[in-house]
This record gives structure tokens, C-alpha cells and sequence, in this order.
């Protein structure tokens, strides 16, 4: 499908990835519509930062992903969507899993709604590796079993089958992209990775964390943007799930000891109970098999593998570690 004389909507589009691949997109001559989450201090999030000329060539629509007269609204004239807004907090998730309902399974549904009504020619919702909880067997493919360990995880599951109900019961052109544990500049520090960085650059040499036995596959932000747009360009995407991972599996505890190298630091590492999820909440392992985004999108990780992981925490680091940027994070607070 070629998507370079379409109007493309980026939901999210004020968050992490969503910024990233907000302006990636304009970078490469798309026309982009950012759906940014309305507030009274008229913040477009990670956009308010982004250079002027992206900005320039962004139409900005402030709405909330859960008021369905305002997503059709924002829809109207676009031909493709890239549906990122979500909750994603997995603490916070115990803490008021309602709003994971309305926001990521009436959200998602409110789009697909609007995409039936209007005609849209391709929607790309955005799913999570922690749909599949603990690794049954490693690399996880898309065939691998759902399982709702968390009410956020539950809640994506939910936003998944209703994105792949709408392909089967009414054609609606759908691909679902399943990014493993992203990671780059801009990330919420309620992340493993900002969360280690940020303490060791305000000055901490005892970082506290929780669990460091459970493995992730990290996913450098570059990465999955292009996994975005590969998915959204291919035809063959339609009514397919599609794992985007870097193949590469390594511990919390192991990525601490790599970042405090990068960083020059040695750290001690404080076990902070209010970083713990539930025993049976925990995902214990998360190991992706990417070899279906190679096939069917030609796609593959330019920062695989522990030189790849490196290469990207060093992008990271050198981000994160700039004043200005530090400066936006809270280090001596945890934020569920």
C-alpha cells in the first residue's frame, strides 16, 4: 500500500513512540494528523519539543481517545491510522483498572467504529508483548497464548480482539503490531530503563528497583517506528499480528549492570518492595521471535543483539543525561 499521498492519523501522537514516529513520519514526507489528549494547558506533549519545522508540517487535533464523537472527528479525511493512545502503566493498572477500559479496549473500539463508518483504508492498532505474559516457550511467536497477568495486559488483550473482530465480522482493513519493551529518549521513567538511568545521573549510586531475575526483549524506538510504517505500508499486514522484537533476551539485572557500564558508574542495587508486582502478576520472560515481521514486511532490528542493545542504551544515555532532558524526570520519586 503506498501511504505517501495519504493523510495519516497518529493517536498517541504526544507520547513516547508516538512523538518518535510522529516525526519520522513527517521527516519522510507523509501527511500527518497528531491526535494529542486534550488539557487546559494546551500541551501537545512530546511535540511541544519537537523541531519547528515538524511542528510546521503537523495539523494538530486535541481530543480524548474515549469520547467517540471526537475521534470521528479527528478522523474525518484521513485514509490511514495509527492507533498508539493508550494507558500503559502496569502499577497504576492495579491501582484504577477502570480507566484501562474505557481508555484501551472503548478507545480502541471507538476508532474502529469511526474507521468502519468512514471508510478508512487501513487502521494499525498498537498491541504489547505483555499480552502474552510469562513465556511459555521462547522465542514467543503470534501463535503464542494470551494471558491477562495484569489488568493493563487484560486490557490490551481486550483492545486486540476487539481490533481483529472488526477484520472478521466487517472487512475493516486491520494489521495489529505487537511491539516487545520499547525503549529510547523520551521514554516515562516509570520504565526499567529511564528509571536506572535517571537515578545514576542525578548522582545515585544505590538505584532502587524490583524484580531483576525476569528477561525482556529490549526494542530501541527507532526500531519499532520503522516497525510502524512497515506494517502500515504492506498489504499483506491486513488481519495479520505481527511481533516486532529485537530476538535478543537479557535480564533486568544484567540490563542494570550494562547501563551503569555505558554510564562509567558502579551501583549497588536496592530491592524497593514498592516496585514489586504481584508474584503471579510478574512477567517472568519475554523473548520475541521476529521472524514474521522479516517475512511479510521485509523488517528487520538495526540495534539487535547485545551490540545492538548497547548501541541504542548509549543513544539513550546521551539523552538522557543532556540537563535540559534531565531535568523534565523525577529520580527520587516513584511515579506507578
Amino acid at each position: 500500500m503506498n501511504i505517501k499521498n495519504k493523510k495519516i492519523l497518529v493517536t498517541g501522537a504526544d507520547g513516547f513512540i508516538g512523538s518518535h514516529l510522529t516525526e519520522e513520519l513527517v521527516r519522510q514526507g507523509y501527511s500527518v494528523k497528531a491526535f494529542v489528549y486534550y488539557n487546559s494547558f494546551n500541551s501537545w506533549g512530546w511535540l511541544d519539543h519537537a523541531p519547528k519545522e515538524i511542528r510546521d508540517h503537523i495539523e494538530v487535533f486535541a481530543g480524548d481517545i474515549r469520547d467517540p464523537y471526537g475521534v470521528k472527528q479527528a478522523m474525518k479525511g484521513c485514509d490511514v491510522v495509527l492507533h498508539l493512545a493508550a494507558l500503559i502503566a502496569i502499577p497504576y493498572s492495579y491501582h484504577s483498572p477502570d480507566t484501562y477500559v474505557d481508555t484501551n479496549i472503548k478507545g480502541t473500539l471507538n476508532v474502529l467504529q469511526a474507521a468502519r463508518e468512514l471508510g478508512v483504508e487501513k487502521v494499525v492498532h498498537t498491541s504489547t508483548s505483555e499480552v502474552y505474559g510469562t513465556a511459555q516457550f521462547v522465542p514467543i511467536t503470534e501463535e503464542h497464548p494470551l494471558q491477562g497477568q495484569s489488568p493493563y495486559s487484560a486490557s490490551k488483550i481486550g483492545a486486540d480482539q476487539i481490533a481483529m473482530s472488526f477484520y472478521y465480522s466487517f472487512e475493516t482493513p486491520v494489521s495489529i503490531i505487537r511491539p516487545f519493551n520499547t525503549y529510547g529518549p523520551r521514554q516515562s521513567a516509570r520504565a526499567i530503563i529511564p528509571t536506572v538511568i535517571t537515578q545514576i545521573a542525578n548522582g545515585y549510586r544505590s538505584i532502587n528497583l524490583g524484580s531483576l531475575h525476569p528477561t525482556r526483549d529490549f526494542n530501541y524506538v527507532a526500531d519499532t517506528v520503522r516497525g510502524f510504517i512497515s506494517v502500515a505500508e504492506s498489504d499483506r499486514s491486513v488481519g495479520e499480528v505481527i511481533n516486532i522484537g529485537s530476538n535478543y533476551e537479557i535480564s533486568i539485572g544484567d540490563t542494570v549492570q550494562l547501563i551503569s557500564d555505558v554510564m562509567g558508574q558502579e551501583v549497588e542495587i536496592v530491592i524497593d518492595s514498592a516496585r514489586l508486582r504481584p508474584e503471579k502478576s510478574e512477567v517472568e520472560r519475554l523473548w520475541a521471535d521476529n521472524a514474521k515481521a522479516k517475512t511479510l514486511l521485509g523488517w528487520e532490528p538495526q540495534y539487535g543483539g547485545q551490540d545492538g542493545f548497547r548501541k541504542g542504551l548509549e543513544e539513550t544515555v546521551k539523552w538522557f543525561t543532556n540537563p535540559e532532558n534531565l531535568s523534565r524526570y523525577k529520580a527520587d520519586f516513584y511515579n506507578i
